[in-house]
């Protein structure tokens, strides 16, 4: 009898009796943090929102934007919810940014410069030249760009748009264009579209090389399925969310050389300076000696910006950075009456524009000196980032707080742009993947029942950090374990809750929200589209088709194909190896003679065949698409490519 009550005992007490995760709400721990944040920071400062709302002229009177098939573009009545204190779920420092972002309509910047703000992630600015509106970052997506232009036609009176400036090749800045501007306009020459030099390669390798693994990690940056709430998306910190439709890549008209220069554009002189390689690889700013107005694009906002986006991008160079922003403000500081911007609000007043454009150029140069100097004392990666610290003026001047970049993730950018991922540590220089250690680690935790303990504790120590290091360590060993995603899913949801940056918020939610409901979301914006695709030189598009090129579904010994593109007059030959696709343009493109198999058909149909809207045989039949040669290469060329998969796993192996 004695021996079985010990071995119950000892059963019992191997059997974790673990609580159900709390979902939703705050921790004790998590409101404790948040309360902090409320009171180190002057949440109650009211500067911020009196000018967030000068200029105010009107709104769009329709809550919703449609796009051309009916879907919803953006909601205005989204983030009305952003009234009062911050509730416990969100950062009070967030919550304010939220708020003020969420602020929208048409405002008036001075008389004759005008901006669209709140109905994207970006805002657009209208500059009224002497026949026409010059529009600066048309946004996203077309619908609110054109919705915005027709606002701003209403209420200050009917122009024609007779020039668009993307400041930089982000996608939120040129994506609507084809709200405001046609293309037959702009082929017409009725329309110039002015950016940067570098502006289209830039754009291409962002959106179409790179583009479906970004698409999937903008998910996360972004929140883009989160729903809109006090336990979901209330704000990115650069802006309050994208909005949804197709984006557009329109080549621009004229470039601005790499010196920068000067042009009049409608009556209206731009002193365009380059920022190329700072927040962008291809960017501008520009000056208007008529209004004494800078527009520092999104090089200079109201937040700390990233050197390193979540969704990836090259990394960006701080030190660069920190030196373009002091050649504004040594050129333009004194001498600019307002600093507007492609994202949040105007600064009014020299002597302001001096002081944000000296902490904006002060908080690059923070993160990449004190970055470099623990480094060059030894100090790791994470090291590092644990200790960066903020700089005094981070205290006081909410536009240099962590809402979309963050000094901690930042330091790690600058790190890994000098130094790469290896932190030194002969462990971590081929270290096992995911799904291997993560089932040792819980091995030498003594399986899955004690490590779920471990990380119980973790919780409910307020812990989360240690806590989710434990749980996804459980889920990649056993992505079928419910109560491993349950716990790491809470865990993500407080970490989210307690962040100051909106990337970092959603980041945690949307793992939260697919490890509880799983990864079927459908991506709101879409880069992959015929616009995108038919805009791209021929062997731009092949470039990024090799990088779907799979030698193990490559069948015989490959050979030379050439492409020709009599609409375009555009040639491209591939040369096809067993493991290598290589596509060269026309400079080096072999002749029809030279080539195994020549294949004749238009671009329009071309993208429409890599978008699989019509099939080879449908095209062979109708003589859309003439093959010459060895068809059976042609065949081997496109069974060796993967099929693009958008909605690959994150938070499960």
């Amino acid at each position: 009898m004695k021996k079985s009550a010990i071995l119950i005992a000892a059963l019992l007490s191997a059997a974790p009796i673990l609580a159900a995760p709390p979902q939703g709400v705050a921790t004790e721990a998590t409101r404790a943090a948040n309360a902090k944040v409320a009171a180190s920071l002057p949440i109650a400062d009211q500067t911020d929102f009196e000018n967030a709302n000068r200029g105010f002229l009107a709104r769009i009177a329709d809550d919703q934007i449609l796009n051309e098939d009916g879907s919803v573009a953006w909601d205005a009545r989204q983030f009305d919810f952003m009234q009062g204190d911050a509730p416990d779920t969100v950062n009070p420092s967030l919550w304010r940014q939220g708020k003020l972002n969420a602020i929208h309509g048409l405002f008036e910047v001075v008389p004759g410069i005008y901006q669209i703000r709140g109905y994207d992630l970006a805002q657009m600015t209208l500059i009224a030249g002497k026949t026409g509106w010059i529009i600066v970052d048309p946004l996203t997506t077309p619908a609110p760009a054109k919705a915005g232009l027709a606002l701003a036609n209403e209420t200050l009176g009917e122009r024609p748009v007779v020039a668009v400036i993307f400041t930089h090749s982000h996608g939120d800045h040129f994506g609507g264009v084809a709200g405001v501007a046609s293309t037959e306009a702009i082929q017409a020459g009725k329309i110039q579209v002015i950016a940067p030099h570098g502006f289209l390669a830039e754009a291409i390798g962002e959106s179409v090389v790179a583009g479906t693994a970004m698409n999937r990690r903008v998910q996360y940056q972004f929140g883009t399925a989160l729903p809109v709430g006090i336990t979901g998306h209330v704000g990115g910190g650069l802006g309050q969310k994208l909005s949804s439709g197709n984006v557009a890549l329109i080549p621009p008209t004229r470039s601005i050389s790499k010196t920068g220069e000067t042009l009049t554009i409608d009556g209206i002189s731009f002193d365009f300076m380059d920022a190329g390689e700072t927040e962008a690889p291809a960017e501008l700013v520009f000056y208007l000696p008529e209004y004494k107005a800078l527009h520092t694009a999104e090089v200079a906002t109201r937040t700390f910006h990233n050197v390193l986006t979540p969704r990836g991008a090259l990394v960006r160079d701080t030190l660069k950075w920190s030196k373009v922003i002091d050649a504004m403000l040594a050129k333009y500081g004194a001498k600019s009456d307002v600093m507007l911007a492609s994202h949040h609000w105007p600064t009014w007043g020299s002597a302001n524009v001096g002081t944000a454009l000296k902490n904006q150029r002060g908080i690059y140069r923070y993160v990449h000196d004190q970055t470099m100097r623990q480094a060059n004392q030894g100090a790791t990666m994470d090291e590092i980032a644990e200790n960066i610290g903020e700089p005094d003026f981070a205290r006081t001047d909410f536009g240099v707080r962590d809402y979309y970049g963050t000094l901690n993730h930042n330091s790690k950018a600058v790190y890994q742009r000098y130094f790469g991922w290896w932190d030194a540590v002969p462990a971590n220089y081929h270290a096992l993947p995911p799904v291997e250690a993560s089932k040792k680690y819980v091995a030498a935790m003594g399986g899955a029942d004690k490590a779920l303990i471990v990380g119980q504790k973790a919780f409910d120590a307020g812990d989360y950090r240690w806590a989710a290091t434990v749980f996804n360590h459980l889920v990649f060993a056993d992505p079928a374990s419910q109560a491993a995603r349950s716990w790491l899913a809470s865990t993500y949801e407080q970490l989210g809750f307690q962040a100051e940056a909106g990337t970092w918020r959603n980041i945690y939610l949307v793992g939260a929200k697919e490890l509880r409901e799983g990864n079927n979301v459908r991506d709101s914006i879409s880069t992959a589209n015929e616009k995108v695709l038919g805009s791209i030189p021929a062997v731009d598009l092949f470039d990024a088709m090799a990088t779907r090129f799979n030698p193990a579904k490559m069948q015989g010994d490959g050979g030379i194909i050439r492409f020709w593109f009599p609409d375009r007059k555009e040639a491209v030959t591939i040369d096809l190896g067993k493991s290598v696709m290589f596509p060269r343009g026309e400079d080096y493109a072999v002749t029809a003679e030279g080539s195994d198999t020549q294949i004749t058909i238009s671009r329009a149909l071309f993208t429409q065949l890599l978008m699989r809207k019509v099939t080879p045989p449908e095209l062979i039949e109708n003589k859309h698409m003439i093959i010459s040669g060895n068809a059976a290469l042609m065949a081997a060329l496109f069974s060796a490519l993967d099929a693009v998969n958008p909605q690959f796993d994150i938070v499960t192996p």
